[in-house]
């Protein structure tokens, strides 16, 4: 185990250690799920963000190699390496907000929209309550927490200021994109398919019975249908997130090999 010496500006290398960890936790702070919300005011994020890395920098110090190089590389790819980590999880708040987008498309509540309040944006209402819902599942699982904890151990396999391959690590995070659509129906799954046996339920009796107005009767089915379908769905999604842990170690194994695969040494 490697022995982690407390703070000491003094040290070789501690202030450019300090300055391209910053930068790697900045990276996270961009997109990290509640943290990177406009919400959250700006004085304490850069307050947040001087404090963690203040408090993590030892931990980065011990992995370093040499002294660091304060390069536009250096400071590209740390950006780079940070918001990776802050990605896997986002993807899993866009999967849930994506799922309240399906869900709301297949019900007919597509029309209707809401103001999110964490992103300011608006978007179909079932779609802001199922990020939100997510955000409030990974926050009560320590998100935060995991994600200082990645950050923390990043610096052993991708030593800060050491290069990377920002083109392997790009491709990571594009391959990890696909993540968020398969997670999204996955979420939504449930509702599709009982809207869809719902469906074909009407088209049969709308033949059996011409006389039916069906479009009058099938919006109400829809709607009703789908919400209480999503009700009893909700316990299985809290249950996948109780195991996000494993979901995210999986995304931030392919990130961390994507930047080391064809490392410029």
């Amino acid at each position: 185990m490697t022995t982690v010496a407390p703070f000491d500006p003094l040290a070789p290398g501690s202030a450019e250690t300090l300055v391209l960890f910053g930068t790697r936790m900045g990276g996270l702070l961009l997109v990290a799920p509640a943290l990177s919300e406009t919400l959250v005011p700006r004085s304490f994020r850069v307050g947040l963000l001087i404090a963690l890395t203040a408090l993590l920098q030892p931990v980065a110090l011990s992995s370093v190699i040499g002294v660091p190089r304060l390069t536009m590389a250096a400071f590209a790819s740390e950006t780079l390496i940070g918001f990776a980590i802050g990605l896997g999880a986002a993807l899993l708040i866009g999967a849930a907000e994506a799922a309240g987008d399906i869900i709301a498309v297949q019900i007919g509540l597509s029309g209707s929209a809401l103001l999110d309040p964490l992103s300011n944006d608006s978007m179909p209402v079932l779609g802001t309550f199922l990020r939100m819902f997510a955000v409030t599942l990974l926050l009560t699982f320590n998100l935060h927490l995991t994600m200082l904890s990645a950050l923390a151990d990043s610096v052993r396999s991708l030593p800060v200021g050491q290069p990377v391959s920002i083109a392997g690590g790009l491709w990571a995070m594009l391959q990890l994109g696909g993540a968020l659509f398969a997670f999204g129906v996955r979420f939504a799954a449930p509702v599709i398919a009982a809207v869809l046996i719902a469906n074909v339920a009407l088209a049969v009796l709308g033949r059996a019975a011409p006389q039916l107005n069906i479009l009058t009767v099938a919006f109400p089915v829809q709607i009703a249908l789908g919400l209480v379908t999503l009700i009893a769905a909700l316990p299985a999604i809290a249950r996948f997130f109780g195991g996000w842990s494993g979901v995210y170690d999986g995304m931030l194994n392919t990130i961390a090999r994507g930047f080391t695969a064809v490392a410029v040494r």
